[in-house]
């Protein structure tokens, strides 16, 4: 049996047994690395090791971090007092309003995981308060941070233009662009309907007259001026969002040290090690060449519509479990030899492969899934965690055929 193959039935096995014996999955793909990198991929620690997720495990302990010195300091509280005086009470506003927020930042040009290391805690901290399902905020969040994902000015705009330019494409970003806001923002309008939104909806004047008045004090003003740094920093100068989350925790925490110490211990260390172990198990099956061969077999597939159909699922599976930043650069280049032949059209391929890749990254693995996740109620995190990746799930299985039938078969000639 080829390394490919092992190492992707030892990834079957990893969900199996997580699921059966309730085992951190993470922990179960570190060892599985360790075992299927070395001796049947025959790599050495330093090459397992590399994929491990830096940028993402310090992303989820700095977000993480400064939020529970938000949430300690009652910062977080007057936030969602001022969402609820925004929606002029109207509780089924919210969402919306976390919605449009995260799309707003991404626009412009903020990586999607920023925006939602931005807006997540402010959301999922007032479905806490509200008893609002946090699976519904937590798809809002960010799916408005992918519907505005690729704007022309976009960090995953810049890269699908650069990419259709780069190899000679026909391109279109304003096609690409409204096809990722209108996948979205439909899916966020079924996910508002089936998971509560009309309830929501009927319950809001239950929110009239019941804010406590919350006032500002020193270490609210000090927190709410770093989460505008936060937000200055990681948009304006593309500086790395964790980073700059765990210097503004640290300053934060020297001033109000008795703050510190509570918030240190609410990192969600074991969804900082569920969601690193797993990506550094990708990370080996991406050095085996699984992924490779996988995609090498869709390339065999003679028939162009059906292997467009097989990269969009492509797209959607790695993407659920990787950086979709990289897999824009790797699925799309993968398309150019029978989108040469001119049988399917490039722009609606090419919408289809970006929708595809990006759509999926509410999967408690994705970087914006697993921030979600870390920032939810410590008594709903198990629980959302399941629904998470249930959800992703649907999407995966849903979203790239949907997305083929209504982007890419119009176009075949």
């Amino acid at each position: 049996m080829s390394a490919e193959i092992i190492s992707i039935l030892a990834l079957a096995a990893i969900f199996v047994v997580a699921s059966v014996w309730s085992v951190n999955m993470g922990v179960l793909a570190f060892a599985a690395a360790f075992l299927v990198g070395t001796f049947a991929g025959g790599l050495s620690t330093e090459e397992i090791m590399a994929g491990f997720p830096g940028g993402i495990f310090v992303v989820l302990v700095g977000v993480t971090y400064l939020f529970a010195i938000a949430r300690a300091n009652g910062t977080t509280d007057w936030l969602v007092a001022a969402a609820v005086r925004l929606a002029r009470g109207r509780l089924a506003v919210i969402p919306w309003v976390m919605f449009v927020v995260s799309a707003l930042l991404t626009a412009i040009g903020a990586v999607s995981p920023a925006a939602v290391a931005i807006v997540a805690p402010i959301a999922l901290g007032f479905a806490a308060k509200y008893k609002i399902n946090p699976l519904l905020i937590g798809i809002m969040v960010v799916h408005g941070a992918q519907a505005g994902g690729f704007s022309p000015i976009s960090v995953y705009g810049a890269i699908v233009n650069g990419l259709v330019d780069k190899n000679g494409l026909p391109g279109s970003p304003v096609a690409v662009f409204l096809a990722s806001l209108v996948a979205n923002l439909i899916i966020a309008v079924i996910a508002f309907l089936v998971l509560g939104g009309l309830k929501l909806a009927r319950g809001t004047s239950a929110l009239d007259g019941a804010q406590e008045p919350i006032r500002l004090n020193r270490d609210r003003v000090l927190t709410l001026a770093g989460l505008v740094v936060l937000v200055a920093l990681t948009l304006a100068f593309n500086l790395d969002v964790g980073l700059v989350a765990i210097t503004i925790a640290v300053v934060l925490g020297l001033l109000s040290p008795q703050i510190h110490k509570s918030a240190i211990g609410q990192i969600t260390w074991p969804t900082v090690l569920l969601i690193c172990g797993v990506l550094t198990y990708v990370g080996v099956l991406q050095k085996i060449g699984a992924i490779t061969y996988i995609a090498g077999a869709v390339k065999d597939v003679g028939a162009p519509l059906l292997a467009a159909l097989l990269l969009c699922y492509i797209g959607a599976v790695v993407s659920a479990f990787a950086s979709s930043v990289g897999l824009l650069g790797a699925t799309i280049p993968l398309a150019v030899p029978f989108l040469a032949e001119g049988t399917v059209g490039p722009v609606g391929m090419i919408a289809a492969l970006a929708v595809s890749a990006t759509v999926v990254d509410v999967s408690p693995f994705s970087t914006n899934g697993a921030i979600v996740l870390a920032n939810s109620a410590e008594e709903e995190r198990e629980r959302l965690f399941r629904r998470l990746m249930a959800y992703g799930g649907i999407i995966v299985v849903a979203a790239p055929p949907l997305l083929w039938l209504t982007l890419v078969v119009p176009t075949l000639h």
